[in-house]
């Protein structure tokens, strides 16, 4: 029971502090102080053997171009550290601080200060890009879906309008059908999937939203719905994250279809579960190579600073992740001693290991024709940034290399700096799009930005 009380204060704590930071903005959060300076851990050390501590890093060992390979046998005991709680409260940018990106590529400001005509920070979550070559972004905090349209010659949007407003938390985007011709655009809000009519060059919804499938179980806590469709556009897949830290789901109602994927018609026909055991897999994408469904995860917390590792997978139709019970294949969860012994050897372990607690969120495979040829049907993922952990990690979008659309278990920083030295974060990605000339567009709701990386041929 104490557990219980202490998991459900830490998760108020998380909830209140996202949605202050939302309301307030960046200046506000600044008014409030900023974060201790963080310590300082150990670069990844490429060398390590398992189990030690260089096989884990944070944001001092993050560096353009870095690959790290986190596996299952790495993984320390429970509480070999204690549990930590240092939130992300985001500085102003400072004027030296600009994200790093690997040689050849070159990072711009798309968009920055975004407001509403209240001065109310846009905080930006999710981005996808439309076949006419508009963004379509998630404002969560204020319930709204925004359209960025056009770049002038300084490298910013030229225009920006509000396609919806008035809903409660919206995260997913997708068009439907999948194509050059889309009718519709879904948006997962907390508790419903939505639907609103599209026609190309829409910066209005023309019509109020068709609910797809109604009575989600709504947050506040891991509220984002994810929301992708397979290639032929035959299946909706819908990530629906728990609603506690850990629970004993057996006995705990509020955990009703939470912490799966879930599987429906296009019209919200037909609901099921597709997998389970997934604690938080907000981000959704469907691999162009093979269809297969990928999500990224955002693991438990309070096992200590190394442990569980968040984690980008693709998913099995039937599949089980171990959520409550296991975590990274069949590692018991201490918290729940002896419980579902038959399902150990199911839990599955996922396709690619991410530092504990760096909070994964969107996902998206490189189709563009910009970057070099290596990256063609490569992954990349915005990491949001830890926080239940001593020391900084995430913070960032990385690169998950893909052969032949299957994954090898490593990854690679690709967009980082967004800590500075002593620790200060002031940015967090959030989305990740390709836009239709091959750019990488990076939402950043730390910063209140979107940012655009090119590449440059030599």
């Amino acid at each position: 029971m104490k557990a219980l009380y202490k998991t459900a204060l830490i998760a108020l704590g998380v909830a209140l502090v996202w949605f202050g930071v939302s309301r307030l903005g960046v200046a506000g959060a600044q008014q409030q102080g900023s974060p201790p300076p963080m310590p300082q851990g150990h670069p990844v050390d490429p060398n390590a053997k398992p189990g030690t501590p260089g096989v884990f890093t944070d944001f001092t060992g993050e560096v353009p171009g870095r690959v790290h390979h986190i596996t299952a046998a790495d993984l320390p005991d429970p509480y070999a550290t204690k549990s930590a709680a240092i939130f992300s409260r985001p500085i102003p940018r400072p004027a030296d601080a600009w994200p790093q990106a690997p040689e050849g590529f070159k990072v711009t400001l798309y968009a920055e200060n975004l407001k509403t005509d209240q001065g109310r920070p846009l905080a930006p979550r999710t981005i996808i890009t439309a076949p006419d070559g508009d963004f379509f972004v998630a404002s969560t905090n204020t319930g709204r879906i925004l359209v960025f349209h056009g770049m002038s010659a300084d490298g910013k949007f030229e225009k920006m309008d509000t396609f919806a407003e008035g809903l409660k938390l919206p995260f997913g985007l997708a068009f439907y059908p999948p194509g050059p011709d889309p009718q519709y655009l879904y948006v997962g809000d907390t508790d419903a999937i939505l639907r609103f009519p599209y026609k190309a060059g829409d910066t209005k919804a023309s019509a109020a939203p068709e609910t797809i499938v109604p009575n989600l179980p709504a947050g506040p806590n891991h509220f984002a719905r994810g929301v992708a469709f397979s290639l032929d556009g035959k299946h909706m897949y819908i990530a629906v994250g728990s609603h506690t830290n850990v629970t004993d789901i057996d006995t705990d109602t509020s955990e009703y279809h939470r912490a799966d994927i879930l599987v429906a018609n296009a019209d919200g026909s037909d609901l099921q579960v597709y997998a389970t055991g997934i604690r938080n897999g907000s981000g959704l994408a469907v691999s162009p190579q093979t269809g297969e469904l990928w999500t990224s995860v955002n693991e438990r917390d309070e096992l200590g600073d190394n442990l569980p590792p968040d984690y980008i997978t693709h998913v099995q139709e039937g599949g089980f992740y171990g959520w409550p019970w296991y975590y990274t294949g069949g590692h018991p969860d201490p918290r729940f001693p002896g419980k579902h012994p038959e399902l150990k050897d199911k839990a599955i372990v996922p396709d690619v290991l991410l530092e504990p607690h760096d909070a994964s969120l969107d996902i998206a495979f490189y189709q563009g024709k910009m970057f070099p040829k290596q990256y063609d049907g490569q992954l990349f993922a915005a990491e949001h940034g830890s926080w239940n952990r001593s020391v900084r990690a995430g913070y960032e979008v990385i690169l998950v290399p893909m052969k032949k659309g299957h994954a090898a278990g490593d990854y690679e920083d690709f967009l980082t700096g967004f800590v500075t030295a002593n620790g200060d974060c002031w940015g967090r990605p959030v989305g990740v799009a390709v836009a239709n000339d091959g750019a990488l567009m990076v939402t950043d709701d730390g910063s209140n930005s979107i940012w655009r990386v090119t590449y440059a041929k030599k």
